[in-house]
């Protein structure tokens, strides 16, 4: 079986439009929630998310080309062109004429062109077809005649462009997979490369995850749910406090360049670590309640993918969204799994700071975790003010410098859908 490092990481968040700008804010505790601007809230108790600030397309495509893919596979781009830049398989990531054969590639571009696309994504182009689908709303019976509809509206919303698109920018043609495996989206994504690259393929794989959900009829719909929290202010995403009501929507996306180690170390990529084991399971029990019993299975199923034992996890990044039963299941699982040290390994909740970018959030968790562990800083979670009795974890509040060795990062979805990463410092 081959090795597989993570060599490249991009990525667009509510809290920095590259990675090393999100990762910064993370470390300065630098919350990205704030009132919604996308549309009016007036009538409805969801007041905040988490956008993307100043945001700019043009960056990484054309204007033609913004006017015919829905944000979430624009952020997919963009956030894949910047991690081809970071591993360096491309010479710069922005620039709207970046297109397979361009001279803007180097020499590594037969590699590249030989590599594998897999981008997960939730909601897909639904901002999209909201709009698309409000200048068609019928008057006493008649459809109006507003606006007609795109002939770009279906191939721009379909969940697989994000991948799609992200390959005919960076010209690979080895393979390309769209994932919607609701909230796990991102993290599937990424363990299905993983499992690829183990079994012997050869090509680089981008993998992570996109989703730009804040509209609202994703505001509305999660909030009808019961998912999301009625707080107004930016310390509403509180994962793990006594007084949390629900997860905040955001938006994003972050891909990672996943490589097979000996082809990573042959052209002198850095790498951040590397990905020693995958789990992925399903409760067979409710369309949303979530299950502690199939979140361990799992962990237990990553785990023994990687070849390790429970006392050989140093740290959790938990997938923490702040709701009321899924932090409760979180925690009763990650007790099953690691029993008496469960209330000591460090955990940390990422989504306290960018809110819930959805497929995005597990791909930039898996990010952040192969940053702690190359930079040996844990990131804090924020707005834990009193943290639940019932919840006996080890939560870290502060930015912490940490000798990480193995991580564990826990992706969980509507429909009891799992999915569990192990993560390792590479030697």
């Amino acid at each position: 079986m081959h090795r597989v490092v993570i060599t490249g990481i991009g990525a667009v968040t509510p809290i920095g439009n590259t990675f090393e700008t999100s990762w910064e804010a993370a470390c300065r505790q630098q919350s990205g929630i704030a009132p919604v601007t996308h549309f009016s809230t007036s009538g409805i108790p969801w007041k905040v998310c988490g956008e993307l600030k100043c945001f700019d397309p043009l960056l990484y495509l054309n204007i033609k080309e913004t006017r015919r893919l829905d944000p979430f596979a624009q952020y997919a781009v963009a956030a894949a062109l910047m991690a081809a830049e970071d591993a360096g398989l491309i010479k710069q990531a922005k620039g709207e004429g970046l297109t397979a054969g361009d001279s803007s590639l180097d020499e590594s571009s037969n590699y590249l062109n030989s590599g594998a696309i897999f981008i997960g994504s939730s909601r897909g182009g639904i901002s999209t077809i909201e709009t698309a689908v409000s200048t068609q709303l019928p008057v006493s019976g008649l459809r109006t005649k507003t606006r007609r509809i795109s002939p770009y509206l279906m191939p721009a919303t379909t969940t697989s462009m994000a991948a799609s698109y992200t390959a005919q920018k960076l010209g690979v043609r080895g393979y390309s997979l769209g994932i919607s495996n609701a909230c796990t989206s991102g993290t599937n994504a990424i363990g299905e490369a993983y499992r690829m690259i183990k079994a012997g393929f050869s090509g680089p794989v981008f993998a992570g995850g996109a989703d730009a959900p804040v509209c609202r009829t994703c505001i509305e719909g999660y909030g009808a749910a019961g998912a999301l929290s009625k707080i107004s202010d930016q310390t509403a995403s509180r994962p793990f406090d006594r007084h949390r009501d629900g997860f905040v929507l955001s938006e994003g996306a972050c891909v990672l360049v996943l490589e097979e180690y000996h082809a990573a170390q042959k052209r002198g990529a850095k790498i951040y670590a590397e990905i020693i084991g995958y789990g992925n399971s399903v409760d067979a029990f409710h369309q949303t309640r979530p299950l502690a019993e199939g979140e361990a299975m799992a962990m237990n199923s990553a785990l023994s993918s990687a070849g390790i034992i429970s006392e050989d996890v140093d740290l959790i990044s938990s997938h923490g969204t702040s709701t009321p039963v899924g932090d409760i299941a979180e925690c009763r699982a990650i007790h099953q799994v690691f029993g008496e040290r469960a209330a000591s390994i460090p955990v940390t909740a990422i989504k306290s700071l960018s809110g819930h970018m959805l497929a995005a959030s597990g791909a930039f968790e898996t990010a952040c975790t192969a940053m702690t562990i190359r930079r040996a800083r844990i990131l804090p979670t924020i707005n834990l003010s009193e943290q639940d009795e019932q919840i006996r974890l080890s939560v870290m509040r502060e930015t912490q410098s940490a000798d990480i060795r193995i991580a564990v990062v826990n992706s969980f979805g509507f429909g009891g859908v799992n999915a569990v990463l192990v993560l390792k410092k590479a030697v």
